[in-house]
């Protein structure tokens, strides 16, 4: 179905430093393998030649790579043997390829293994000299286009990725006045020279009681699932506490899709079930880290309970526990920096996702319809492809909610449809009235 047309190196106009850009115990704690994503793009004008003109595309993205020249280098080790950036200049690969398909033969741009494979560049080895950044960008039939990116998740975080494309995109649209430079220091988030543990970080160990499946026999399927701005002040209300105060949409959201969760996969419901998230920890510091950080400064944060407390729970109370759960600061922070120092990174676990527990991850506030070249925004933006993740995103347009892309196995998808659309629609009917029991509590 694609076809490559081409491919190489795009390297910076410029010279760039050199020196190695050593990486935190944060870095060196993510996923070990790319993050792709996908932009989908439409033909603003059939009769236009240069829609996403391939020279004016490696020709902005050669100067977006000046000031963010890590990612032109590769990753390697030092001299103890401790992962870092070299930063050699070498350049990121640039695909060009050709798909025999129109954009109005998706049925939906939910992410899949196909997406994934068709039209993001494979990443190589986790465990070999890579390139931090690989691009693709493939042409439909139609005139429509697919950018495809993959980043390595222990070289950037996912606001520190959309920094680099906003950039690239500025520079693309001629607009170098809007550059914000990146900071490199990741010294800032070094361990203590005295090691203090105060919480313990179950999230960074192996849970011997989880049930991973089987990455071979698990079939999981994708879906982009739709909640408009009434459905989360909804949402928000039956959160409020009696001073009027609400939690964040994040949280609400989640509360909601995580009992969905345990309904849908008919959890035993004297099983624990937990919920993982990532928060941004650069306004949480003391004092906090430039906004420009470029790198990884998130971290994994938990909460469990029993199923059958969670699905008779009222939600508000769920809400509570997701607010407490990422309400962390400085000396939570510090102090799981200086548990990766301990433990050593060869000991932390990355398998899958067990059976009973969900992975949500936010980019709600992040920019992804913002990558606009010169020939407008994408219709459509989300990771390619990821088993057992719920992504969280601002849904397109200023009124349009937010979009839920799920992936679950392909047996637990169509009740966990269902049961979402069903609790939206008593959402509706309800019109903020208090009835917040989950109207679904067989499991």
């Amino acid at each position: 179905m694609v076809s490559i047309i081409s491919s190489e190196l795009v390297v910076p106009s410029e010279a760039t430093p050199k020196s190695p850009l050593w990486l935190s115990n944060i870095d060196l704690a993510g996923r070990m393998a790319h993050t792709p994503m996908v932009y989908f793009y439409r033909p603003i004008d059939s009769a236009r030649r240069d829609f996403f003109y391939v020279e004016s595309l490696k020709s902005s993205l050669a100067k977006a790579l000046i000031p963010f020249y890590p990612l032109a280098g590769r990753l390697g080790v030092d001299h103890e043997g401790r992962t870092e950036i070299k930063c050699t200049g070498e350049g990121v690969l640039f695909v060009v390829a050709r798909s025999d398909t129109m954009l109005d033969d998706f049925d939906s741009f939910a992410p899949s293994s196909e997406v994934r494979n068709l039209y993001v560049p494979p990443g190589g080895q986790p465990d070999s000299a890579c390139i931090p950044l690989l691009v693709q960008v493939t042409f439909f039939k139609c005139g429509g286009v697919a950018l495809g990116t993959a980043l390595h998740h222990q070289v950037v975080d996912g606001r520190s990725a959309f920094h680099f494309k906003e950039t690239w995109s500025h520079i693309a649209c001629g607009e170098d006045s809007c550059i914000v430079p990146p900071f490199f220091d990741h010294t800032l988030l070094a361990a203590r020279p005295n090691r203090k543990v105060m919480f313990d970080h179950l999230e960074y160990k192996s849970n011997p009681k989880s049930i991973i499946p089987s990455g071979i026999s698990t079939l999981y399927t994708s879906s982009v699932l739709e909640m408009s701005n009434k459905h989360i002040d909804a949402l928000k209300f039956r959160c409020s506490d009696t001073a009027g105060a609400r939690v964040s949409a994040f949280r609400v959201i989640t509360a909601f899709l995580w009992r969905c969760f345990c309904v849908a996969k008919k959890l035993d419901l004297n099983s624990e079930t937990r919920l993982y998230t990532m928060i941004d920890i650069r306004n949480r510091m003391c004092p906090p880290l430039p906004p420009t950080y470029f790198g990884n400064a998130v971290i994994r944060v938990s909460v469990s309970t029993v199923v059958s407390d969670l699905i008779s729970s009222p939600i508000s109370h769920v809400a509570k526990m997701v607010y407490g759960a990422t309400n962390y600061g400085d000396d939570y922070a510090r102090s799981l920096i200086d548990y990766l120092e301990i433990a050593g990174m060869e000991n932390l676990p990355r398998s899958g996702v067990p059976t009973s527990e969900l992975r949500v991850i936010s980019l709600l506030g992040m920019p992804t319809d913002k990558a606009d070249f010169g020939w407008g925004k994408p219709i459509f933006c989300a990771p390619a492809y990821y088993s057992g993740y719920i992504y969280l995103m601002d849904s397109p347009g200023k009124e349009a909610g937010v979009s839920a892309v799920v992936s679950l196995e392909a047996e637990n998808m169509s009740v966990f449809k269902k049961l979402f659309l069903e609790e939206l629609a008593a959402l509706d009917v309800s019109e903020f009235i208090s009835n917040d029991r989950c109207s679904v509590t067989g499991a």
